[in-house]
């Protein structure tokens, strides 16, 4: 999920839940106008901060503790971080999203767009 500086949906992307989600990281940020990406340790990987560079955007993404050389990030604009999480919070306040009541992935999908909707219009 990709959010915007107000909390607000830009795109989903669904995925198995088998696979980890830094294999759609760059599909998620891919023609995103942003001047910083922010994300969480998870998604420290220098491929996907080259993307991010290619693009012309800042990642602000916190190394991990097992990186050789660390790279900086500026600690404040991480805080914004919160937005994602919050913005998951508001999403499961949709009962059929929180308890994935649809057997099929599209089902699931145009659910999770239904609601975003309704998160934007809020």
């Amino acid at each position: 999920m990709a959010v915007d500086a107000l909390g607000n949906p830009l795109r989903v992307i669904l995925s198995a839940g088998q696979i980890a989600d830094i294999e759609q990281a760059a599909a998620l940020i891919k023609d995103q106008p942003a001047g910083f990406i922010v994300a969480d340790k998870g998604y420290d990987s220098d491929a996907f901060v080259t993307a991010i560079t290619a693009q012309g955007s800042q990642a602000v993404i916190p190394p991990r503790s097992n990186r050789l050389n660390p790279r900086s990030f500026d600690r404040y604009l991480y805080k914004d971080r919160n937005l994602v999480e919050r913005f998951f919070a508001r999403l499961k306040h949709f009962r059929r999203i929180a308890t994935r009541y649809d057997k099929l992935a599209t089902s699931f999908l145009s659910f999770v767009h239904l609601a975003c909707a309704f998160i934007w219009l809020a």
